[in-house]
């Protein structure tokens, strides 16, 4: 059975190592790609119908307010099946102590059961929050792994952590 990396990852305006950057790749899009590189697994990038601003500060509002609403955004595609794959790494930032809620939206659209799901986190100093509960309590019939949370400014230097976690 294959391996996918789903992946949730914003570039434009983000606040890294206490200072606002323009990125032009997401941090956790580069996490994705360095465990693609180890393992060949397949990508595909979860994608709100509707983006969040490209604004920092704008952005963490519409992210809070889709939290506190439980707010499901539709998604832009996703994946036609999983049967292919039995191994899911799951990459997404944390957003007010979890997955954004584009990340709800594609876990819950899909059946995950017999899955093993390799949580990674980028962040800027709160780690995992609650993602892992929330996946474990989304994907029931999911082997649900030990996460690695990434500082994402300190990503481009994460190779060898991502490789070991891997």
């Amino acid at each position: 059975m294959g391996k996918l990396i789903a992946y949730f990852s914003r570039k434009d305006e983000n606040y890294v190592n206490g200072m606002l950057k323009n990125l032009d790749v997401g941090n956790t899009e580069v996490a994705a790609g360095m465990i693609r590189k180890l393992t060949g697994a397949a990508l595909f990038k979860i994608e709100p119908r509707q983006p969040y601003s490209k604004s920092y500060n704008e952005c963490i509002a519409q992210a809070q307010a889709d939290q506190e609403r439980d707010a499901r955004p539709e998604l832009k595609s996703y994946p036609e099946s999983l049967n292919d794959f039995q191994t899911i790494y799951l990459c997404y930032p944390n957003y007010w102590g979890t997955m954004p809620m584009a990340v709800f939206t594609f876990l819950e659209h899909f059946d995950m059961t017999g899955k093993i799901i390799k949580p990674l986190c980028t962040h800027e100093g709160s780690g995992l929050g609650n993602s892992i509960s929330d996946i474990r309590r989304l994907c029931p019939g999911a082997k649900v792994e030990d996460g690695l949370a990434l500082r994402g400014g300190c990503v481009y230097k994460s190779e060898e952590k991502i490789k070991e976690w891997v």
